[in-house]
């Protein structure tokens, strides 16, 4: 019987006390995880529209290279909030959604963006008229300060090469924007179309 004893007390497992430290250890562990992962849920719309931001901003800039390289000329009054340019475009008429066949020539229209501190627009009109519809093509900006010209001396008219420069709101907090840029050459200014 004494051996019995003996044997029993040999078994292995575990006291009540070890069971509840390791039951309180589990309990912190899972807190810690579930705090991260609320947090992380948390900031996924915010992560989501900034990404978004930053691919449309792409986007428009992508277009705005396209539209240059294709530009005969940059016309007086653009400033670093405003581009106005003639530039080929594969519309049948100016500002028109009807896109030419490619047997069709482009057709020559005045092109402008213009920026403020919340948006850039796009308005595509016949050269000699200068009135059209302005349709928002970007917004979410933190400065209208987008446009250089190169050169601009004498004038802006002289310019060759646009670069724009897209400063997103800065997504931390920290002081300083998110910046995109690009540029072209305005193909045609120099072959003297």
């Amino acid at each position: 019987m004494i051996a019995r004893l003996r044997r029993q007390d040999r078994e292995g497992g575990f006291t009540l006390v070890e069971l509840l430290v390791a039951s309180a250890m589990g309990v912190v562990v899972m807190g810690a995880v579930a705090s991260l992962v609320i947090g992380t849920v948390r900031q996924q719309p915010k992560i989501s529209k900034e990404t978004q931001n930053v691919s449309s901003a792409r986007w428009m800039l992508e277009r705005l290279t396209h539209e240059v390289r294709n530009g005969i000329s940059v016309k007086e009054g653009s400033t670093a909030s405003k581009l106005s340019f003639e530039g080929y475009v594969r519309h049948s008429t100016c500002g028109g959604s009807t896109v030419l066949s490619s047997a069709s020539p482009a057709i020559k229209c005045l092109i402008t963006y213009e920026c403020s501190t919340t948006a850039c627009t796009r308005k595509e009109t016949n050269p000699e008229i200068t009135t059209g519809v302005a349709k928002t093509v970007f917004s979410g900006l933190a400065s209208d300060q987008i446009f250089t010209y190169v050169p601009s001396v004498p004038t802006v008219t002289s310019a060759t090469f646009v670069k724009a420069t897209l400063r997103l709101p800065d997504p931390t907090n920290a002081g300083s924007p998110l910046v995109i840029s690009s540029g072209a050459s305005l193909r045609n200014a120099t072959l003297g179309y």
